[in-house]
């Protein structure tokens, strides 16, 4: 009988006491990674956690920066970051065929399974950056948007039919109360010079609420999407922003104003900058709003749903803090509470989540942050 090769030429075999013989990667054991695997791992999830505050923090500033130059830039604002994403995600889903232009790959979900998700996606997306032209704070607009918890538990359980622990929906109450005082605290936003007008106020915190449920609705849509589908998000992303642009048609003079406004900049007045680094502001603006679009999904891959919702509420809770001390931000002490209540109400919420019952768990569903 030939003589037995060993893979790669290497001869580093090991005699047990019983005579039998082991390779040294088997002794190992399945259960034993190797140190610099794990310093590898460790070092990858620290890269996409800085990713994730990084660029999201980044991108928060960039935005608040240009609503203070232009408070009415909204509708120029999303369609510049709907446009930028796709042109972006394009080359990914380009495959060239016989011809002398390429064509889109083959998709993996119907464009029809789209269609309700842009509707939703652009309708929301418009009314976040339109709610700052009705004198709301961003202190009190990054409070509500971290709000999601109750209005996912109220569609999860009249349209999902899932259950929730006490726990859950003490937290969940925690957080709604939260809410509430943070926007009744209606601190003056920078540049409102006199006391803000309640009727004015009362119709930006209409508008946040309805980009709140359109927020809920988008990810039941997208849960069962891709739960019959798949996990494609990619392609999500890429349809989702490149089917919104038909929509901008019908506001292109808003779009257009928004974006000659840049150009009017006054330099020499101290709370505005020039031209020139109004539009290097915008361009940051997208390009950390991509960095941080792709590190959420990125964390979201590799962490449990529980995981990435602490991360990204204190993500949340840094940037409160970036927009309160740089921008000096409208803040008292009702304001304060009802940020905290919000920002540990979702840290309860998670943990008591890692902690439901497997029965309940699997009734209540895969939830997607």
């Amino acid at each position: 009988m030939g003589r037995r090769r060993i893979p790669g030429g290497s001869s580093r075999n090991h005699i047990r006491a019983n005579g039998t013989q082991t390779t040294g990667r088997k002794e190992l054991g399945k259960d034993t990674f190797p140190p610099a695997l794990v310093t590898a791992s460790l070092l990858d999830d620290a890269l996409i956690v800085s990713v994730v505050f990084g660029g999201c923090c980044s991108n928060v500033w960039a935005y608040e920066q240009l609503l203070r130059m232009e408070p009415l830039i909204g509708p120029a604002l999303t369609f510049s970051q709907m446009l930028f994403i796709t042109l972006q995600k394009l080359p990914s889903f380009l495959e060239w065929r016989t011809g002398l232009l390429p064509g889109l790959q083959a998709r993996k979900i119907p464009v029809r399974e789209w269609l309700a998700q842009v509707l939703v996606f652009a309708s929301g997306s418009l009314l976040n950056n339109l709610v700052y032209a009705y004198d709301v704070p961003l202190t009190v607009q990054i409070v509500f948007r971290s709000a999601g918890l109750p209005v996912s538990m109220v569609f999860g359980r009249l349209l999902m039919g899932r259950r929730y622990t006490p726990t859950q929906i003490y937290a969940v109450a925690f957080v709604t109360t939260g809410v509430v005082l943070a926007t009744l605290s209606r601190p003056s936003a920078p540049n409102v010079a006199t006391v803000p007008d309640p009727a004015r106020y009362a119709t930006g915190v209409a508008l946040l609420t309805a980009s709140l449920i359109l927020t809920g609705v988008l990810g039941l849509l997208q849960e069962r999407t891709y739960k019959h589908y798949g996990p494609h998000w990619q392609e999500g992303v890429f349809y989702t922003h490149a089917l919104s642009l038909p929509m901008f048609v019908f506001m292109i003079p808003q779009i257009r104003f928004g974006l000659r406004s840049f150009a009017l900049v006054d330099g020499a007045d101290q709370n505005k900058s020039s031209p020139l680094v109004a539009y290097l502001i915008l361009a940051g603006n997208l390009l950390s709003q991509l960095v941080c679009v792709s590190g959420v999904n990125r964390l979201s891959s590799r962490a449990s749903s529980v995981s990435t919702q602490v991360v990204l509420t204190a993500r949340k809770a840094l940037s409160l803090c970036v927009s309160v001390w740089w921008f000096r931000n409208g803040w008292n002490a009702q304001l304060a509470i009802g940020a905290c209540m919000v920002f540990l109400g979702s840290m309860w919420y998670a943990l008591s989540s890692s902690a439901t019952p497997q029965h309940l768990r699997h009734l209540e569903g895969k939830k997607r942050i």
